[in-house]
């Protein structure tokens, strides 16, 4: 029998944890009989009992697993990773409160058995406030036209991944992975199935002004160049601009030395529209360069505190790995000796 992943990212789910679990399993009985299933709960340091029953979950459901991470490393790192520990021929990612439809699941298996090894959930329509969906929809739009690579409107990661793709992200060790805009760039054959979006079942969404100003400056940061190359342009257009009205005034002053008097308006305009026309553009560099930062440093996506329900040999935490080799090293060491 092939086993489908499914990945749950949660943050403060306690409301929708236990409810998602029988819809899943649910659909699974019903609809998808002859597949076995896996759902990977990965929660980023919730403050409510979601861990508690997430564990309890995992003492009733051999199939659910759970990862418990150190700290809440945000809302990219944190599902990415748990797609990259699971064991599926197919791992399908979704989020925990209810607004991605469990009835999409055999919709998705059955476009993969199709052949398709990426199938993704488009949103055609959203009950949420009309005002953010149109909002999003002018985003999506405008990255679109900007960004060097191809990206998909209205795409939230919410859909199924063939095992193959799954081995790819693995390969990338992408320490600020942008899974929306990977899709787009990998190229791998992919399905687009238009979906309705409901409200969030229960509790309230984590999502503030911050989190989504940091997945827009992500995804241009990664995918476009455009903001540099206007800093680039616009700054070469403005210093012409300055130096031929400086011109212009030193002409008209040696002409009329006496009927000219220049003023200090010009200059203070001057200054103050170079002024911030360079505030602007260091910010935008800054968040390339914050960026690179990110990607250099290197560091890991998620530092586990805990995982249940895993296999012997995927029971080590990363840190307890790196314990065992130091200390088999040191052995072999004083062998040597």
């Amino acid at each position: 029998m092939k086993t489908i992943s499914v990945v749950v990212p949660c943050y403060n789910e306690e409301e929708n944890v236990e409810a998602l679990h029988q819809a899943i399993s649910g659909v699974f009985k019903k609809e998808l009989p002859e597949y076995c299933y896996e759902i990977i709960f990965i929660d980023n340091d919730s403050r409510d009992r979601t861990r508690e029953i997430i564990r309890k979950l995992c003492s009733l459901d051999q199939g659910v697993k759970g990862i418990f991470n150190a700290k809440n490393f945000g809302q990219f790192n944190s599902p990415y990773y748990a797609m990259l520990q699971s064991t599926g021929d197919a791992t399908i990612l979704m989020a925990a409160d209810f607004q991605d439809p469990v009835e999409m699941i055999p919709k998705y298996v059955k476009e993969w058995e199709n052949g398709y090894k990426i199938v993704i959930g488009i949103k055609k329509s959203s009950k949420e406030n009309r005002i953010m969906y149109w909002l999003r929809s002018c985003y999506y739009k405008c990255i679109k036209k900007l960004s060097d690579v191809e990206q998909i409107e209205h795409f939230t990661g919410f859909g199924l991944y063939d095992a193959r793709f799954i081995k790819v992200l693995k390969e990338l060790d992408d320490p600020t992975p942008f899974l929306r805009g990977i899709v787009a760039e990998l190229g791998f054959r992919r399905k687009e199935i238009p979906y309705e979006q409901p409200k969030r079942r229960a509790g309230k969404t984590s999502n503030n002004f911050y989190r989504l100003y940091d997945a827009a400056m992500l995804s241009i940061t990664s995918y476009t160049k455009v903001g540099l190359r206007i800093a680039t342009i616009f700054g070469s257009i403005c210093s012409f601009a300055s130096m031929l009205v400086a011109l212009i005034y030193l002409i008209m002053k040696l002409m009329y030395w006496d009927r000219f008097p220049a003023g200090m308006a010009p200059l203070l305009i001057g200054m103050c529209f170079l002024g911030s026309v360079q505030i602007f553009f260091i910010g935008m560099v800054g968040e390339y360069i914050l960026s690179i930062n990110a990607r250099i440093m290197k560091r890991p996506l998620v530092i586990e505190e805990e995982r249940i329900n895993f296999t012997s040999g995927q029971e080590n935490e990363p840190e307890e790995d790196m314990l065992l080799t130091a200390a088999s090293m040191e052995d072999g060491n004083r062998d040597e000796i």
